[in-house]
């Protein structure tokens, strides 16, 4: 239920930051009090009504949906009632997020949070101890979504001053609400792609086949950790620049994409080389034989959909997440009959990872060409981006046809020193002194890390 309380933002906390970031950029900052406080407004309206809708809905849904037993539905009854007392805390958190990336204040979003975060599964164990009660556990999480809304708003207070005095301007909540829409509609096609496959194979072969393939794909799915980590902070950075520094944007695309693509390019090489191995000390002999080599082609298609992390950062920041929505869609009318129609019956849940890999190889290739058109002055950074990611795509992809462990090794070996040798040169010439420099002295990383 707290998941899909997130939906009652409306994509508004992405949009706030974008907005922010840009008024920031183009010191309009004058104007961010007023906007912060239209959005907040308008975000506690929505989710108040969405609030009192899911408590009058509860009793349906803990009788009819999920049918609880009758002795147990008093109390699901009261603690998800309670718990629907979070949904205005998660659009408000996520609106107050969105104020402290636009001012860049990641490190004490992330300090206040961590506690949090920890109590909010610490914090029914303990309450358990003393109040034996599913209401007590639901408390406690409110608690700790409250604590989390208190933490940001003091982090947010000396930034906006005045912000929580005076009557909201609802007006300028509208064009947040028209991006963070696209957002929004363009995310929820992103998860729908991914869910889709799913259903087709489950659908099209049996519900045995989508365990073989739906498990190594959340597997890989976990290194989108890395890019998201990465893509939060560019958001407000291209946001802030985009629009005055156009080089510097450019640059700052070109050195985000080849962050993301070093950081994830060992966990590719680990996935493809070893899926075989990670599966069976995971799972067992019988999965690893039947899941072994999904994971290992998903593998290689997880490289080019975290890249494509970068240039949708950027075509977010520039207010055109609706050009994204639109790439979204059209992949949903072509990769489901080519997942289904083709690759899936003609191969089965193998057919099904090469059409996702191919589909999020297209979609990162789509997203640069999308980004160099609808921001001309990126078209340098997509061009010389093309060879790294089109190099380590292929050296992931030459290690499904190796044999053995030694030809696994060398070819391993050869695919990193490939994508090395094309990221070093797809970096600028001071930049390419600095970081053969710190790969000379490792220790300069050190000292890099202190200083900033």
């Amino acid at each position: 239920m707290v998941g899909v309380f997130g939906v009652f933002d409306f994509g508004v906390g992405q949009a706030l930051t974008r907005a922010l970031s840009e008024r920031i950029g183009e010191g309009r900052e004058a104007e961010a009090t007023s906007l912060v406080g239209a959005a907040l407004a308008a975000l506690v309206g929505f989710s108040m009504v969405a609030a009192l809708a899911l408590w009058w809905l509860v009793p349906l849904l803990v009788e009819r949906v999920l049918r609880v037993p009758p002795e147990l539905q008093a109390q699901a009854v009261s603690g998800m009632r309670v718990l629907t007392a979070a949904a205005p805390l998660v659009v408000l958190n996520a609106a107050l997020w969105g104020v402290l990336a636009a001012y860049q204040r990641f490190r004490a979003a992330n300090l206040v949070t961590i506690p949090v975060s920890i109590f909010y599964y610490l914090g029914p164990v303990l309450v358990l101890l003393a109040w034996d009660s599913l209401t007590a556990v639901m408390l406690a999480l409110v608690a700790c979504r409250l604590a989390n809304t208190l933490s940001y708003a003091w982090l947010v207070r000396p930034l906006l001053p005045g912000l929580f005095r005076g009557w909201p301007r609802l007006a300028l909540v509208g064009p947040l609400l028209r991006i963070g829409g696209w957002m929004t509609f363009s995310g929820t096609l992103t998860q729908a792609l991914l869910y889709a496959d799913r259903f087709l194979i489950g659908a099209l072969l049996s519900l045995a086949a989508v365990a073989y393939y739906a498990t190594p794909l959340d597997l890989v799915l976990r290194v989108w950790i890395l890019p998201v980590a990465v893509a939060q902070t560019l958001l407000p950075a291209f946001a802030s620049a985009f629009a005055t520094l156009p080089q510097q944007t450019a640059a700052l695309l070109r050195r985000g994409a080849l962050v993301i693509m070093a950081l994830v390019f060992p966990a590719c090489l680990l996935l493809v080389g070893a899926g075989r191995e990670i599966l069976w000390l995971w799972l067992g002999a019988d999965f690893a034989e039947g899941g072994a080599r999904v994971l290992q082609i998903l593998g290689v298609g997880i490289f080019f959909s975290c890249a494509a992390f970068a240039p949708a950062s950027l075509l977010d920041a520039i207010g055109r997440p609706d050009v994204t929505a639109r790439f979204a869609l059209a992949q949903a009318v072509l990769f489901l009959p080519l997942a289904a129609a083709l690759l899936l019956l003609g191969f089965g849940i193998e057919g099904a990872a090469l059409a996702w890999a191919l589909r999020v190889a297209v979609d990162c290739g789509g997203k640069l060409l999308l980004a160099a058109r609808f921001y001309p002055p990126a078209a340098v950074a997509a061009r010389r981006l093309a060879a790294p990611l089109a190099g380590g795509g292929l050296g992931l992809a030459l290690l499904l046809a190796m044999p053995g462990l030694p030809a696994l090794l060398v070819a391993g070996t050869l695919a990193l020193g490939l994508f090395g040798l094309l990221a070093l040169r797809a970096l600028e010439g001071e930049e390419r002194g600095r970081m053969l420099g710190l790969l000379r002295h490792p220790g300069g990383l050190l000292r890099l890390g202190g200083g900033a």
